[in-house]
């Protein structure tokens, strides 16, 4: 299964929703975190999706939670 850059993007925005950035250096939560370095890996690249099986477990866990709770388009 393959992640396209979109919702790897559209996951990012939707966990600083849930949890937006916090303290002096504006952290971002667990889940967007740790999609960030992929989805840079991804915009360095030029990558238009990434493979599932190339993310770590944090990662697989935020996106997997995003799709189960994102808004219905």
């Amino acid at each position: 299964m393959y992640l396209s850059i979109q919702e790897l993007e559209a996951a990012i925005n939707y966990w600083r929703n849930q949890s937006p950035a916090v303290g002096d250096d504006l952290r971002l939560c667990a889940h967007a975190a740790s999609l960030a370095k992929p989805y840079a890996l991804m915009i360095i690249q030029g990558s238009q999706r990434i493979p599932m099986d190339m993310l770590d477990e944090p990662a697989i866990n935020a996106i997997q939670n995003y799709l189960k709770n994102k808004p219905d388009p």
